[in-house]
């Protein structure tokens, strides 16, 4: 869902953008046949296609092995649970800047302790509180477009993992509130 949404939004801006990607993934696997996308190797395209200013990107909550980054700056979920949340805060606004930002968090960015209904769960990922802190804190960014992505609520039986979705996706609303209500 994603690809297609940075498309658009490149070609509305007529730049690359700045991305502000929370995952447990950096989903910048190579992927050379361009026959197919997938939720592994999308950046990796997109970053090709022009789409994204890897030095204007970062990526939040990463910590699974992918050698190639592609340029794109990360923030570990082990340095996440090391630094404040105004440190991680600080370090994302100097990456991006003022640039349009697109936003998207996979739900697997979170611990498996909070959001279990993902394909990909990997332990050791961001608390809700973490999560929704730093997107708090990233309130007047020039947040250009967002989304929540990979979750699969068969694999939860609690329906937590919906319930994190959903609240991360009303705190992005309320990111474009902010942006708007400047504007008034």
């Amino acid at each position: 869902m994603t690809y297609p949404l940075l498309i658009a939004h490149a070609e509305y801006y007529k730049r690359p953008l700045s991305l502000l990607h929370f995952d447990a993934h950096s989903d910048t696997w190579p992927d050379l046949s361009w026959d197919s996308i997938d939720h592994g190797t999308m950046f990796y395209k997109a970053i090709k296609d022009g789409l994204i200013d890897v030095d204007k990107s970062v990526q939040i909550g990463i910590r699974t092995w992918n050698e190639d980054t592609m340029g794109v700056h990360q923030i570990t979920a082990p340095e996440v649970h090391e630094l404040t949340v105004a440190e991680v805060v600080t370090r994302i606004r100097e990456i991006i800047g003022d640039q349009p930002v697109y936003l998207t968090f996979d739900i697997d960015c979170l611990d498996p302790s909070a959001a279990p209904g993902t394909g990909t769960p990997v332990i050791g990922g961001l608390s809700n509180a973490q999560a929704l802190a730093i997107l708090r804190g990233l309130n007047g960014i020039q947040l250009i477009g967002a989304d929540v992505v990979e979750v699969a609520p068969h694999y939860d039986h609690s329906e937590i993992t919906a319930i994190s979705g959903a609240h991360l996706a009303a705190e992005m609303l309320c990111m474009f509130s902010a942006i708007r209500s400047d504007l008034v």
